[in-house]
């Protein structure tokens, strides 16, 4: 597989701090990433630096070999890189129709005069993103409650919704915040099961850092490890539940929270 998104020598420095070190690693095109560390190692702020939310101190990322890192943010999802985050980020007044159909307005061919005076073009644009909102919520089995209000939906139901959010952007990269947060056993299987379907039938390359060991394990091609800010480990999920480093990194934490 050939590497889709390139991560190069990239530091940040919050002033004296530095909460990411000359971390390099690729990711390839249809693969899903993880990258994982305890608490404080770094891996939202990566995040941050490759949708471009945070600029890189020092050195580059990579998106099929044109430079993205510190674009505007705006630029960097245009060009397919879209990232959810830890809380999810929704109108919650809205149905949950509406928040998918909302979210794509990133691809939208009218102006805001056009919204504004009801032009052919937003009307055809509004028409298709209600029709491809309608194929995101059943490809994701949620076209049963696509009528209700978000603040309405459980945890579970709350996270899918994220990611029809994410995937209305027409992503070619999806960078997943904790996807797996806050939810029981069969709740974090079927959202595997998602994300992996996400991945297999539409074709999109998924990163996520996720604390959930036993999800990371099941998911993952690869996982990149992270601890204070340095990359410490590399490798397929065999081989990170392997490796004398990461193992050190979380002692004191219980030795399944690694899939050991």
């Amino acid at each position: 597989m050939s590497a889709l998104l390139q991560v190069r020598n990239v530091t940040k420095k919050y002033g004296g701090l530095t909460a990411n070190n000359d971390i390099s690693f690729d990711v390839a095109e249809n693969e899903i990433l993880s990258v994982i560390g305890p608490n404080g190692a770094g891996k939202s702020t990566l995040f941050k630096m490759i949708s471009s939310f945070t600029p890189t101190t020092s050195g580059e990322i990579l998106y099929r070999g044109e430079r993205i890192s510190n674009l505007k943010p705006h630029i960097v999802a245009r060009k397919g890189i879209v990232r959810t985050f830890q809380e999810t980020t929704i109108f919650k007044s809205m149905t949950v129709r509406e928040s998918v159909v909302v979210a794509q307005h990133l691809r939208a061919k009218a102006s805001l005069a056009g919204y504004f005076w009801g032009s052919k073009t937003a009307k055809e644009d509004v028409a298709a993103f209600g029709r491809y909102a309608d194929e995101l919520l059943e490809f994701l089995g949620m076209s049963g409650i696509s009528n209700e209000l978000a603040s309405n939906l459980p945890q579970g139901n709350l996270r899918a919704l994220g990611i029809a959010i994410g995937l209305a952007t027409d992503p070619k990269v999806l960078l997943l915040d904790e996807p797996f947060a806050g939810m029981n056993h069969d709740e974090t299987m079927r959202m595997v099961d998602l994300v992996r379907s996400v991945r297999d039938e539409r074709g999109v390359t998924v990163m996520l850092v996720e604390h959930d060991m036993p999800a990371v394990m099941n998911i993952s091609d690869r996982i990149v490890v992270l601890n204070f800010g340095e990359k410490i480990a590399q490798g397929t999920p065999s081989e990170i539940q392997n490796n004398e480093k990461v193992i050190e990194a979380y002692l004191g934490s219980a030795d399944d929270e690694i899939g050991m």
